[in-house]
């Protein structure tokens, strides 16, 4: 199959994905510059921050402020990730209009993330999809380790399937597939994908895809070929996962876009304005910045 699609959405999780594994604390304010800087790139879906326990991830502790903080932008969706009913309703208490939910398809990995099984981690997710529905708010579904897992290693494509298919079954309309540990290449992404493309519609598919080895851009090639149109990416390629020990940032949203606008394939962006947001962070960061694209001067 060779459908390549002809409009691409970047779903920016840069602020969210991104900031998390930071070690030192950053200032609410820092993120919600980050979050309005984004919102004047033409970027449509920012994903803000995670209403989960600050015991879990420090870094977001500050999310209801944050939230409230920015200045939200008309056509463009916040989404926030909520692990459970409390979250949501700690979301929906500063007025978020779209929330993420997050499962695994490795067994291991989600028992070492949120100390669950995978099912019992889905069954979390029922009341908050309820909630949701009932609310006219949409929900998101993410499914990780889709590639491989650090602690089982292969995790089987039927495992994968059996998540996404289950989360889009209780209302998510999307399903963002990600490799948590960047371990994928071009041929098993595009495997991959073909398996879930059989159990769930393409058009509720997105990437996500970490660079650790290099082969982000042409995992996403090879599932835009596919059908698939739209990519999670973090601006200067910030990220990682903290129960990925190893696992390196996101794919640059800066290069994914280069990569895109070279194509042909718009995604309403504004480039310039992408890479100055990015340079911008990584000064407040205090490194350089991941995206190839930046650093080269484009």
């Amino acid at each position: 199959m060779n459908d390549m699609p002809r409009h691409v959405r970047i779903v920016e999780v840069g602020a969210r994905d991104g900031l998390q594994n930071e070690k030192t604390i950053i200032p609410a304010a820092t993120k919600i510059e980050l979050i309005d800087r984004l919102s004047a790139t033409g970027l449509r879906t920012i994903e803000a921050t995670s209403f989960v326990s600050p015991k879990w991830i420090p870094q977001l502790a500050d999310a209801a402020e944050v939230f409230t903080g920015i200045a939200k932008k008309p056509g463009v969706s916040y989404p926030v990730l909520v692990p459970n009913l409390q979250g949501y309703e700690r979301a929906r208490a500063v007025g978020a209009e779209e929330v993420a939910v997050f499962a695994a398809a490795s067994e291991a990995f989600s028992r070492k993330n949120i100390n669950a099984s995978i099912d019992e981690s889905i069954e979390r997710f029922v009341p908050v999809i309820e909630h949701a529905q009932a609310d006219d708010v949409k929900v998101r579904g993410y499914v990780s380790t889709v590639l491989g897992c650090p602690y089982q290693g292969e995790v089987p494509v039927a495992d994968v399937v059996r998540v996404a298919s289950k989360l889009h079954a209780l209302g998510c309309y999307e399903i963002s597939l990600g490799d948590t540990i960047g371990i994928g290449t071009p041929a098993r992404a595009r495997a991959m994908l073909r398996a879930v493309a059989g159990e769930v519609p393409r058009a509720a598919l997105a990437v996500h895809f970490h660079d650790t080895r290099g082969q982000a851009l042409a995992n996403i090639l090879a599932c835009l070929e596919e059908g698939v149109a739209v990519v999670d990416s973090s601006v200067s390629g910030t990220g990682g996962c903290p129960y990925a020990k190893g696992a390196t940032g996101n794919v640059a949203t800066e290069d994914v876009v280069y990569m895109l606008e070279g194509m042909g394939i718009a995604t309403g962006v504004d480039l310039p304005a992408l890479i100055g947001t990015g340079l911008w962070l990584s000064g407040q960061l205090g490194r350089e910045t991941s995206s190839r694209v930046a650093r080269a001067g484009v």
